[in-house]
This record gives structure tokens, C-alpha cells and sequence, in this order.
């Protein structure tokens, strides 16, 4: 059992004096998890992370679903290494950029042009950025119930955290109910004329319909917008490259990131050349869009981490290995639920590649605080959970065993707090939402 963690607790002390929020991402933020949990991590290898204090866990989320390989996986270390032997930034592209461009897009198989990006929000919004000067438009549409698509103004106005976003921005961004078609049908005929994209991710609620996706794209073009597939949790997960091929399905543009290049920053955009030419400097004449201009984007090493990754995925099945360990976690979590009487109480959500739980309390609602406990109890047993098992090609039978096992002990911690009251078990405060409007 877990339960020193005296280093962690002085780096929560000071770090937010140092970083605001204390993390470079909220989904880190000391308030997604326990009091008692790891405030930092010193380093990684396979599937497990170990703290300062020298504590050692099973890290299910795996970098917030970023690592699809595992930590510190050693063809990519090796190939990273190689390059960084040759330089890692110049003044002219390097001809790592071919290469990745080309091989990418030959995965991707149905688009013509790609442009690179350190991480998600940039090339999302590079994405609507296009679609609003293609179309001449100003509308964007997404669905209601998908938590985040960006950090910029066009999407976080739409959100409850819209603190510094003028109105006049967060009034250009719509929703439409997910997965449902005559939801979305319902939008273009309240806003006839005025939405330049949709952009949304292939699966995130339900399992989808046949042919919504393809039915879906095509309401949207028959409208006059463009279809923006935000592949960036589904991509090297669902399917190789992802959903895209899964429903065989060609959406005007497509944004990637997360484990394409195993927890590395690589990111990209790509989509149709009749769309994305609009941000190069062929047309001469013609007004300039400013699309993507960072300079680590063609960063070589981790340019060579989405190399290296994308073959790994070519020469293992990856893809068909890591859906199996999630099939059999949703499977035993299930079952273990279900023999603790707990079923009505913790339920798995979503799929095998992605397979996450649910926390109710005994009238049926939502409870942060029942979820914060189950939480602590599986990181006393090396479990570092939040709420999700992300498998990737590191996770071992022997891992889902150990996982498996600590949810098994949890579960009598977590019956109680159900029947006595969370506050009775949980030190510390309860997990807020990221997305809340007051701290």
C-alpha cells in the first residue's frame, strides 16, 4: 500500500506559486486528483511512472492518452536519438519534413496536403480557420457534449470558462446534439447560409449508427460547409490511421495529434489541396491566408518520434493488440462491479480503446466525490488511474491483473462511502470539472 508521499506534497506546496494552475494543462491540475496521489513524476518506462518519493505505478491513462507505445519504447528513443545527432531545428525545412508528409499522407491515403503543429488546439483551429475562408462564412458547429476541441477563443467562448472571450466570439460557435443527424439538420435550417464547418470527433458518445458519419458529412456539404474529423483521441486508436479508414469516410479536413508520435509533440492537419492550398504561397495574386506558422514545427525529433511510431504500428498489430487489453479490462471491471453490488454505482462508458468509467451515487447522480475515491484507493494499490484505461503496446496481461485486482480491493472502500458518505473515506477535497465556471 501507497501512503508516503511527503516529496509530493512539498512540490504541490510550491509549484503553484511557479506555474498557473500548477500544470501545463488542467487535465494534470492537482484538482483532478486525490490529496493522496503523485504530484509530479520522475520518470517513466513501459506502462509504469514512478514520483519523487520513489512510489511506483501502473499509469493507466498513459499521458493523458498520448503514449501509444509505451514510455521511454526504445526503437523510438533510438531513432529520436539519431536525429538529434544531425541538428534538431534549421533556418530551411529538413528533409525529415518530406518524408513524414509523404509517408503520412499515404497512410491517410484520401488527403493531399498536410501542414505540422506542436499540438492539438493549433492545427483545430487552423482547421476552422480554412474552413472560414473557403466558405466565406462565420459559423462554427460542434457537438454540445464533447468536452474540448481547443484552448482558443472560438471553442473555450462556447464553453462555461469563457472568462476574457468577448461574446461577440462566443456567439460565433454553435452546438448540435451529438450523433444525431436530425439534431445537426435542425442547425443548418436555424442558421441557414452562416455555418462554414462542422467539426467533430468520430466516436466519442455512442456507438454510431451505420452510415452517420458518411450521411453526416454529406448533410453538411449539401449545406455549403466543410467537415472538420478531429481524430486527435481516435487516431492510431479506433484503426490505423483511424476512423477515417474505420468508416471509410473523407472529411474535408482532419486534425491528428496525441499517440502519433508516442507522447511527443507532433502534431498535424490534414485535408483536401483545394482547401489547404489556401494557406501556402502558389497563388500568386490572391489574398493570403496566415495558416500554421510555428518554429518547432519541423522540429526533427519529434518528426523522427511520428517516424518511428507509424512504424512501429506498420510492423506490430498494435492496434488489434491494444483493443484486446482494453476488451478484457472493460470485461473484468464489469464483472467485479457487478459481484460488489456496485453496478447501478460505477459503470463503464465508451470502447476498448478508450474505456472509461462512470460514478453515481445510489438516486443515480453524477458524484466527484464517490469517483475522487475510488481514485485514492487505486493509487494506494500502484494504480495510477483518472477515470480511464487508455491501453498501449506496453500494457501486459500482468498489468491488467494488477489493475484489476486493485479495483477488486477498492471496491469494498468505495461501497462504503456510497452507503456512508464519500466525505467518511476521502482525504482531501473531491475532483472538480475542468471545464467549471468558478475556481
Amino acid at each position: 500500500m501507497i501512503t508516503n508521499f511527503t516529496k509530493s506534497n512539498d512540490y504541490r506546496k510550491k509549484i503553484h506559486d511557479l506555474i498557473p494552475g500548477g500544470a501545463h494543462t488542467y487535465s494534470k491540475g492537482d484538482d483532478q486528483f486525490p490529496l493522496l496521489s503523485p504530484a509530479s513524476i520522475t520518470h517513466g518506462k513501459g506502462s509504469h511512472v514512478w514520483d519523487e518519493d520513489g512510489n511506483e505505478y501502473i499509469e493507466c491513462l498513459a499521458g493523458l492518452a498520448s503514449v501509444s507505445l509505451g514510455h521511454a519504447y526504445e526503437p523510438v528513443i533510438e531513432r529520436i536519438t539519431e536525429e538529434l545527432k544531425k541538428g534538431n531545428n534549421f533556418s530551411r525545412p529538413s528533409v525529415i519534413e518530406r518524408e513524414i508528409a509523404e509517408k503520412f499522407l499515404s497512410m491517410v491515403g484520401t488527403h493531399d496536403m498536410i501542414k505540422f503543429a506542436k499540438n492539438g488546439s493549433v492545427v483545430t483551429t487552423a482547421a476552422v480557420k480554412l474552413a472560414r475562408a473557403y466558405t466565406g462564412r462565420k459559423l462554427i458547429a460542434r457537438p454540445a457534449e464533447h468536452p474540448f476541441y481547443s484552448y482558443d477563443d472560438w471553442f473555450i467562448g462556447s464553453t462555461d470558462v469563457k472568462s476574457g472571450i468577448p461574446n461577440d466570439i462566443s456567439n460565433l460557435t454553435v452546438t448540435f446534439k451529438a450523433d444525431d443527424l436530425q439534431s445537426l439538420k435542425e442547425l443548418f435550417e436555424k442558421y441557414p447560409d452562416q455555418i462554414a464547418c462542422i467539426i467533430s470527433e468520430p466516436e466519442k458518445m455512442n456507438v454510431l449508427v451505420d452510415n452517420f458519419l458518411k450521411d453526416a458529412i454529406d448533410l453538411a456539404h449539401k449545406h455549403g460547409a466543410l467537415w472538420i474529423m478531429d481524430e486527435m483521441i481516435t487516431g492510431y486508436k479506433t484503426d490505423f490511421p483511424g476512423s477515417m479508414k474505420k468508416y471509410n469516410v473523407v472529411p474535408d479536413m482532419t486534425t491528428w495529434g496525441k499517440g502519433i508520435a508516442n507522447g511527443f509533440s507532433f502534431c498535424c492537419l490534414t485535408g483536401k489541396k483545394e482547401v489547404m492550398e489556401l494557406g501556402g504561397i502558389r497563388n500568386a495574386g490572391k489574398e493570403k491566408l496566415f495558416l500554421i506558422s510555428t518554429t518547432h514545427g519541423g522540429e526533427t525529433s519529434s518528426i523522427a518520434a511520428a517516424l518511428a511510431t507509424m512504424d512501429e504500428f506498420k510492423k506490430n498489430n498494435v492496434i488489434a493488440n491494444n483493443q484486446a487489453l482494453g476488451q478484457k479490462f472493460i470485461e473484468g471491471s464489469k464483472a467485479i462491479f457487478q459481484n460488489h453490488g456496485l453496478a447501478h454505482s460505477i459503470k463503464n462508458l465508451q470502447f476498448n480503446w478508450h474505456a472509461s468509467l462512470g460514478y453515481f451515487d445510489n438516486e443515480g447522480n453524477n458524484s466527484f466525490g464517490l469517483r475522487t475515491l475510488f481514485h485514492q484507493e487505486l493509487i494506494k494499490c500502484g494504480v495510477l488511474f483518472q477515470g480511464i484505461f487508455c491501453p498501449h503496446f506496453s500494457h501486459t496481461d500482468k498489468d491488467l491483473e494488477h489493475i484489476l485486482n486493485a479495483m477488486d480491493e477498492s471496491c469494498s472502500v468505495y461501497k462504503k462511502g456510497l452507503n456512508e458518505g464519500f466525505e467518511k473515506y476521502l482525504i482531501g477535497e473531491a475532483i472538480k470539472p475542468v471545464f467549471r465556471k468558478i475556481i
